[in-house]
C-alpha cells in the first residue's frame, strides 16, 4: 500500500494542491515499500523517528527479512539516505540487498538508544551519510546544543 492509498484526508488527491510531495504526512509513509536501484524489495517503513530537539526527521525504521513478521530485523536508515520515488509511490535506498543484511540493525523487541552518538555514527558511516546534517546532535554538552542544518522531508523531496 502506498502513501496515496493511506491518505485519509485527501491531501495527495489533487496534483498541484495539498502538501506533497514536498511536505507529507508521516502517518501516510508508514508501510511504504523500499527498493534499491536494482528494483529489489528491501522491506517497508515501520516507523519514522523525529529528533525532538531539532524538529527534523532523523531516521526511517526499515523492516527487512523474515516472514509475516517472524525473524524480521529492523534498520534505522538515515533520512537523507532515502529518496522518494513519486512515480511508483515508494522509497529508494541505494544499498545492495546482500549488504543490507550486514547493516547495523536490531530486533523489534530490543531497540537501541538512537540518540547515542556512537550508535548514530556507526549507522551514518554504514549508509555514507553525514550525521551532522541529519539533525542528530554530535555532542550532549548543553540544552542548546543541536546538530547542523537538518534534512527534513521538504529538503529531501
Amino acid at each position: 500500500m502506498s502513501y496515496a492509498e493511506r491518505d485519509r484526508y485527501g491531501m495527495y488527491s489533487k496534483m498541484g494542491d495539498g502538501p506533497g510531495p514536498a511536505l507529507m504526512g508521516a502517518d501516510t509513509l508508514i508501510g511504504d515499500n523500499v527498493v534499491n536501484a536494482q528494483d529489489e524489495n528491501l522491506g517497508d517503513i515501520k516507523e519514522i523517528m523525529l529528533d525532538m530537539r531539532t524538529g527534523q526527521v532523523a531516521y526511517a525504521v526499515l523492516a527487512f527479512g523474515g516472514f509475516l513478521g517472524l525473524g524480521e530485523k529492523l534498520f534505522a536508515v538515515p533520512w537523507q539516505a532515502l529518496q522518494l520515488d513519486t512515480v511508483n509511490k515508494r522509497f529508494v535506498l541505494n544499498v545492495d540487498k546482500d549488504r543490507l543484511q550486514n547493516a547495523p540493525g536490531f530486533d523489534p523487541d530490543a531497540w537501541p538508544d538512537m540518540s547515542d552518538m556512537g550508535w548514530s555514527s556507526q549507522v551514518h558511516a554504514f549508509y555514507g551519510t553525514d550525521a551532522t546534517s541529519s539533525g542528530m546532535p554530535m555532542a550532549r554538552t548543553g540544552a542548546g546544543t543541536r546538530g547542523g542544518a537538518g534534512s527534513g522531508m521538504g529538503a529531501r523531496h
